[in-house]
């Protein structure tokens, strides 16, 4: 028992550092590569802007909703020490199936470099799906695909869209219910350049032969760990305001 509770602190730690840090003021180079961004996106066509955006709209919309996508994981039923170390295994295993991802599209070059953009998301979405069905969450549920949806807003977004999401999910209970029901209605032009932007510089020399290969394995590698604890904190978020984590914890988190 003393044990459980010393994790459970633990997680609180780590919880308020990480709440502390969506919220926090953006530094003078965020500014920066925000400003130099939009202006890149200025130059870009509204042609093919609208064609990105078709396109990650009906990508997400296949591997999100789609009636077969699902997880064969389930809830981990046990102390929350226990779910987490699993979870952890399993963010582990697909960073490492994204690295190996990345190398084999980054050796082959532009071309093959273009094939890594549908391949990582798919690997990033079901490892949410595993993560949302480790901590118990019925990823069946429309609204729990949303919330991977933010999920993965959350962790590749600007830091001021980075706030807004951080600040909705906080509120997810209220939030769930004015969501609108057409996926249609979501703001997919802003989902897709934000997501282009924050992943643009990480995963351009990908496309050179020869250091394409190390730089996608590693590129890929950070960016799946990166979502894996974006998606741990955001659950834990939520199973404090279900009173899942002990009360006096959780009071800690509403300071």
């Amino acid at each position: 028992m003393e044990s459980r509770k010393l994790y459970e602190q633990q997680v609180v730690d780590e919880l308020v550092k990480w709440q502390q840090k969506m919220l926090s003021k953006p530094s003078l180079f965020d500014r920066f590569s925000k400003k130099i961004q939009d202006r890149i996106n200025s130059w870009i066509p509204e042609k093919v802007h609208k064609a990105i955006t078709t396109g990650i709209k009906q990508m997400f919309r296949l591997v999100l909703f789609g009636a077969g996508y699902t997880t064969g994981v389930t809830e981990v039923l046990g102390p929350l020490e226990l779910k987490e170390a699993i979870i952890k295994e399993r963010i582990n295993f697909y960073k490492k199936t994204a690295a190996a991802e990345g190398g084999i599209t980054g050796a082959g070059g532009i071309l093959s470099g273009l094939a890594d953009f549908p391949l990582l998301m798919g690997i990033k979405i079901k490892m949410l799906f595993d993560i949302a069905a480790l901590y118990g969450f019925d990823i069946k549920d429309y609204r729990e695909r949303l919330y991977i949806l933010f999920i993965f807003q959350l962790a590749f977004s600007s830091h001021q869209t980075r706030k807004e999401v951080y600040l909705n999910i906080a509120d997810w209970q209220q939030i769930s219910v004015e969501l609108p029901t057409d996926i249609h209605q979501y703001d997919w032009r802003k989902f897709q350049q934000e997501y282009r932007d924050y992943i643009d510089l990480a995963k351009m020399a990908q496309m050179v032969p020869v250091i394409g290969a190390p730089v996608g394995a590693i590129a890929n590698y950070s960016l799946v760990k990166k979502l894996g604890i974006t998606a741990m904190n955001a659950y834990r978020m939520r199973l404090s305001t279900m009173g899942k984590i002990a009360p006096s914890q959780t009071n800690l988190l509403m300071q």
